[in-house]
């Protein structure tokens, strides 16, 4: 049993991995028992889900006396974001534009504020200098989603624009990012989790491993990766450092995952409802 995992964080991993290609929806008792494997006990389980729902992530339904929880359509939204930057193999081409937010929100909407900031940062925005946060990556969409959910078109202001100096695109992500300390992260991931992929290989081969440890170490193994979505900004080639180790710990993450995939999905078939 592993207890190092957020309750409420583990339970995105299973709607981001298992629960969004079975129609999006499970009983809250499935989800209870799913969790069991990891430690987590029947309390923290309601009470993350209640305030998933709160943050409206998800939305409850009853039939009969059961208690059904689905992704909004804010959550389904995420989830297909995280999923899309979580199983890429390699950086993405760069158009050659910065996308620029500059935002203007008054101080007695301060929570909005901060709540903003994360938001941007999940999403690969650098802060360049005091509210206005810049990314080389085309989020159009995922910008009009944020406006939409928090009702700020007033304090927002958005660009799409060349860098024309007084430097080079280089220094303005070693400004923005420290990339440094997100490569050390994916060296040590990769030192960490190829010894297990070894290890995990050979118990599958010989047929000594259980689906319900395959299950816990794959939703383990993209519980740990999905932490590089608030660090990695996800920047086009041109604008890594040499050395970047990223791509490399993005094939580890898909064959392990790929290794311990069909009997996790198993073991999630025999307990989902």
């Amino acid at each position: 049993m592993d207890k190092q995992f957020n309750t409420r964080s583990m339970i995105f991993t299973l709607y981001g991995d298992y629960v969004r290609h079975y129609g999006s929806v499970i009983w809250i008792g499935s989800l209870i028992k799913l969790l069991k494997e990891f430690g987590h006990n029947e309390q923290a389980v309601r009470a993350a889900i209640s305030r998933m729902s709160k943050q409206g992530w998800v939305k409850s339904e009853k039939r009969g006396n059961r208690s059904y929880y689905s992704l909004t359509e804010q959550g389904k939204a995420r989830m297909e974001e995280a999923s899309k930057r979580i199983y890429k193999f390699e950086s993405q081409k760069w158009d050659g534009y910065w996308r620029m937010l500059v935002y203007n929100i008054p101080e007695n909407k301060r929570s909005l504020r901060d709540e903003l900031r994360k938001e941007l940062v999940w999403s690969g925005f650098g802060n360049l200098s005091n509210s206005c946060w810049i990314t080389p990556n085309p989020l159009d969409e995922q910008i009009h989603r944020l406006v939409d959910k928090y009702e700020i078109a007033d304090y927002i202001t958005y660009f799409k624009s060349t860098y024309e100096g007084m430097s080079t695109p280089q220094s303005l992500v070693d400004k923005c990012w420290d990339l440094e300390d997100v490569n050390q992260k994916y060296s040590d991931f990769i030192k960490e989790y190829s010894e297990k992929y070894y290890i995990d290989k050979n118990l599958i081969e010989k047929g000594a491993i259980s689906d319900g440890a395959c299950f816990v170490k794959c939703a383990s193994l993209v519980h740990q990766y999905r932490k590089f979505l608030f660090i990695d900004p996800d920047l086009p080639e041109e604008l890594l450092p040499n050395q970047w180790l990223g791509n490399s710990a993005a094939t580890l993450f898909n064959d392990y995952h790929d290794l311990l995939q069909p009997r996790a999905t198993q073991f999630f078939e025999s307990v989902f409802e």
